[in-house]
Formats: C-alpha cells, sequence, structure tokens
C-alpha cells in the first residue's frame, strides 16, 4: 500500500463501481452495485441514496443532476431533492437475468453503458450508447463490459471485457459513434490480469483499476506500462480523478468474491480510496439531454 491511498470514508461496498466527480458541486459520487445505493461525499461527509434496483454508473447532467444506469433503464435523478424526474430509456428491462455495469459519458455528450449477466453468464452482456434520445447497442455479445473511457481528443473510446484480459481501443466519428471496427490496445492475459474500470487523464494515460490485483496501473497513449499504485484491498474496480485540481485520483473497491480469510487479511475491502496529486485528469463530459 502507497503510504498517500487512504480510504475516504469509512462505510463499505459489496461492489463498489462508477466513481464520478462532480466540478460543480465538488463532491465524488460512486455506486454500491449489489447494494443498490448511491453514495456521496462532500468533505468529510458521506450521505447516501437508496434505489429500488441495483445502479452502477452516472454521467453529470447540470449541478444537481445525474443520468443514472440502473439494471432496467436509463433515468434523470436530481440528487439535491433525492428525486427521479424522469425515465430516459429502457436499457434491456425485459431481460431480467441482466444489469448494467461500468459507464462514462463522452466527450461529444452522450452516454456508454455495459450490461452483463447477474451471474456473470458468458455473453449475456453488451455496451449500449445513448445519445440525444437515442439508445443503440454497439457491441452485443460481452461477458463483463467495463474500461469505458475516452482519449482527449474526443477521438478515441476505450472499453474491455474483462473476461478477454483484453482493453480494446475504438476510433469516433464527429457525433461520437464507432467509426470503424475495435482494435487491441492492450493485452493482459500473460500477465493474469483483469482489466475493470479505467479512466484517461489529460496527459492521454490510461489508469486501469486490475480486479484482484490490488492496483490501479498506468499505462501511456501506447500501451507501455508506466507505474502501478497499490491499495488495501485485492479487488479494485474503477478509478476517477477529482479534487478541485482534478489531481487527485479516487478509486473503488469490492468485498464480492473474498472469503472470510481474505478479507481478514484486507479489511478495507469495499472502501472508496483517494491517492492524491497523482496526475492530472479530464473534467468528466456533460451528458446532453435531447
Amino acid at each position: 500500500m502507497t503510504a498517500a491511498v487512504t480510504a475516504v470514508t469509512g462505510i463499505a461496498c459489496d461492489l463498489g463501481e462508477g466513481p464520478l466527480w462532480q466540478p460543480d458541486a465538488g463532491c465524488l459520487f460512486w455506486f454500491d452495485i449489489t447494494g443498490r445505493r448511491l453514495l456521496r461525499l462532500a468533505g468529510d461527509d458521506t450521505e447516501i441514496h437508496d434505489f429500488p434496483e441495483m445502479v452502477s454508473a452516472a454521467g453529470r447532467v447540470d449541478r444537481d443532476r445525474l443520468l443514472i444506469a440502473s439494471e432496467t433503464g436509463l433515468f434523470l435523478y436530481d440528487w439535491r431533492a433525492r428525486r427521479i424526474e424522469a425515465r430516459l430509456a429502457d436499457l434491456e428491462a425485459d431481460r431480467p437475468e441482466t444489469r448494467s455495469n461500468d459507464g462514462r459519458a463522452d466527450p461529444q455528450g452522450g452516454f456508454w453503458i455495459g450490461t452483463m449477466g447477474k451471474a456473470a453468464e458468458p455473453g449475456a452482456g453488451a455496451i449500449w450508447r445513448w445519445h440525444r434520445g437515442v439508445l443503440r447497442c454497439l457491441y452485443p455479445g460481452l461477458t463483463i463490459p467495463n474500461a469505458i473511457c475516452f482519449r482527449p481528443d474526443g477521438q478515441t473510446a476505450h472499453f474491455t471485457d474483462t473476461a478477454t484480459r483484453q482493453v480494446m481501443r475504438v476510433a469516433l466519428d464527429a457525433d461520437g459513434w464507432p467509426a470503424g471496427e475495435p482494435e487491441l490496445f492492450l493485452d493482459l492475459a500473460a500477465e493474469g490480469r483483469n482489466p475493470d474500470g479505467a479512466v484517461v487523464d489529460a496527459e492521454g494515460v490510461l489508469w486501469l483499476a486490475e480486479w484482484g490485483s490490488a492496483r490501479v496501473a498506468a499505462y501511456g497513449p501506447d500501451g507501455r506500462f508506466l507505474r502501478a499504485l497499490a491499495f488495501p484491498a485485492p479487488h479494485t474496480s474503477c478509478p476517477a480523478f477529482g479534487g478541485p485540481d482534478l489531481a487527485d485520483l479516487y478509486c473503488t473497491s469490492a468485498r464480492q468474491g473474498l472469503g472470510a480469510s481474505e478479507l481478514a487479511a484486507a479489511p478495507e475491502s469495499g472502501l472508496t480510496f483517494r491517492a492524491p496529486g497523482i496526475g492530472r485528469g479530464q473534467a468528466e463530459h456533460r451528458v446532453i439531454l435531447p
């Protein structure tokens, strides 16, 4: 564990995911997927927003509202009022065996979201994109979609199917839709590492949570390994940059899949962590409503 890495709250998640820094309000959001809750950190205070179904990822719309992905849909949520304003789209609502997973807003104002089987059934998942009221399936037949993130030029997206241990890249057109076939960016199969959530910083470095490896690793624009940050939780799940200068790296983690002896060895599993002064992040993009 790096000495600078500390937990931001003592509230543990079974499956932490989807950290999002909201610069307009100076706060961090993240999710406990199986706990069906959204958490918000402002200063030293953490508040919890409970939902009737699993929720996993969000994009910022404006100061008070988020687009949130749940196991059945995308909806507009006013976090100050704690109120769902509108349901924007159904997301595999006719498939009770699936749920949403990793997601992120893109530079063109759209929102990418992965789905997966609740028991990680092979090929049950997909990656979708919602853009100005249109929801379209981009990549079907995936198992655990993750690592959705975008390069600073707005012309390239990354994603992974964790089961393949490969991170892909794909060119985007002017409206943010894929403009060609995905290409291999990073192959972790030889190392036996599992790519989970990822974010790209302002310099084009991809920061990747590696499930089961207790770390977030940084890879250059050419896929070259640069460095790794150690965390006191084996199952790091997703990083995000935040703080006033977007210099702090936050990362969620999970207790899911860990036995009693593993939890005893890593009691901070499931917490969300902060590592200050790590780099210079991109501001998360806004979702544009139709």
